[in-house]
């Protein structure tokens, strides 16, 4: 009964969403509000698809479930182009991160029709489909213009996500059960990825630390993911509390404590030092000095816990963890290994769907596949990775201007928001295919986009005065 119930839940929640979002976007020609669909949804994407799949045992209703949130964005693309009547007249200004990104999608379109590597054709479709959804993503925010209330609605969502993951988290902790168990997570991974359960709770091996320990991905597809996701709940939170009258600020506090929380629960190492990464970026934004001073107190002090005070076993967790010797480290080294020398071997890369954890890479003719940077080099070559790399850097850099000049509150704090996140991805993104974690990477596109749009705005101004 109780898939049945969930299947109810999942109907009540997606129907209306829907509607709604398709209602705004082809009746109103609200288009941008595709983003609100894709911040409700994609939390809980792949348990959404486990439930469909527990009740109907059939493909077709969750290829629905599936495809809806790509179809919604590829909508919204042609409502632009419908309701910009003079779309040939439309003022488009590039800016670097405009370019690289045309660029970096350009080469994967070359890449799908380049006669290189075993995949198949249509493998490598919907390979170059994953990623170019998340370009249009970048393309939609860039041309998205929202009032405060709109901004603000975009953030309000991020906070209850965030705090909603953590009570999830909390009921998984005290009933000592994923929640994927009841979502019928391992049928679906079985049935439509092909995938076996494994590990000791019947899901998969990333559920479990290497003490047999459970790890919670909440309502997210796996506790990686949660972990990566919760970092946008976190620097969200933070960039409000820093910008509110402390009076109104409790709130804010309470997301990122929640925020905190799920992290735990996720045991993510790369997230826990990617969340360190983030802090002393955002201490070097805003000049926070004794912040920067404040972590590495912390951090020698870390050192000297391990080195004097803690459990054997714990001592041996962390050496083995830092000097590559534990089988996670070991086999994430391994991956790096056999990519850099595919990349080595052939430099202009292999071909698409010849890496990562897509769906549509099959363990046949997949090669790496837990370093981001490395997944697109061994696909696209050296070109391909670097125009990723310089995606990246620029995107942080830009939006960072943006923060700093944008007037507005509501764009500066999206600004920094996408930066943030952005440079807390960097640590996850060597260790896993992280571009994979549609809602983290999907909205903070989305995000770096919209601050896009107003450095090139701000750029305008600056060469008329």
């Amino acid at each position: 009964m109780i898939e049945y119930s969930l299947f109810i839940f999942v109907l009540l929640g997606f129907v209306p969403l829907l509607y709604i979002t398709l209602k705004a976007m082809v009746f109103k020609g609200k288009w941008e509000y595709v983003v609100f669909f894709l911040l409700a949804y994609l939390p809980f994407h792949i348990s959404v698809l486990s439930i469909v799949y527990q009740v109907s045992y059939s493909s077709i209703p969750v290829t629905f479930f599936q495809l809806t949130k790509d179809l919604l964005v590829i909508l919204a693309f042609l409502l632009f182009i419908l309701y910009h009547k003079n779309i040939f007249e439309y003022p488009f200004r590039l800016n670097r991160v405009d370019m690289i990104f045309s660029a970096f999608i350009g080469l994967a379109f070359l890449y799908l029709f380049l006669p290189l590597g075993e995949a198949t054709f249509i493998s490598k479709v919907l390979y170059f489909k994953n990623m170019l959804i998340p370009a249009l993503v970048y393309f939609l925010g860039r041309n998205t213009t929202f009032n405060d209330r709109e901004i603000n609605n975009v953030f309000r969502i991020i906070f209850v996500i965030a705090i909603a993951a953590f009570a999830f988290n909390i009921v998984e902790g005290i009933l000592d059960t994923h929640l994927q168990s009841y979502t019928g997570y391992a049928m679906f991974i079985q049935g439509i990825n092909q995938i076996e359960p494994s590990g000791n709770f019947g899901l998969q091996w990333t559920f479990e630390t290497q003490a047999i320990t459970k790890r919670f991905a909440s309502f997210f597809a796996d506790p990686l993911e949660l972990a990566s996701s919760v970092l946008m709940g976190f620097a969200a939170g933070l960039i409000w509390f820093l910008t509110t009258k402390r009076a109104y600020s409790f709130f804010y506090l309470l997301v990122m404590f929640c925020s905190l929380g799920s992290l735990i629960f996720s045991a993510s190492r790369a997230a826990f030092a990617a969340f360190f990464v983030m802090i002393f970026f955002i201490a070097m934004v805003f000049r926070l000095y004794k912040l920067i001073l404040f972590g590495i107190v912390v951090a020698l002090a870390f050192v000297v816990y391990i080195l004097f005070f803690a459990s054997e076993d714990f001592y041996f967790f962390v050496v083995d963890t830092i000097t590559f010797q534990n089988a996670s480290s070991v086999g994430h080294l391994l991956e790096w290994f056999l990519a850099l020398d595919s990349m080595i071997e052939s430099p202009f890369g292999i071909g698409l769907a010849m890496s990562g954890n897509q769906g549509s890479v099959t363990d046949e003719v997949r090669i790496g596949g837990e370093n981001q940077f490395l997944i697109y080099g061994v696909q696209m070559g050296f070109i391909g990775m670097i125009l990723y790399i310089l995606l990246l850097a620029y995107g942080i850099s830009y939006s960072i201007k943006v923060f700093r000049e944008e007037e507005n509150v509501m764009t500066a704090r999206v600004a920094f928001t996408a930066a943030a996140v952005k440079v807390g991805m960097l640590l996850p993104l060597f260790t896993a295919n992280a571009e994979m974690y549609a809602y983290v990477s999907w909205i903070s596109w989305w995000m770096i986009g919209y601050a896009m749009n107003h450095y090139s705005k701000a750029k305008i101004r600056d060469e008329k005065a």
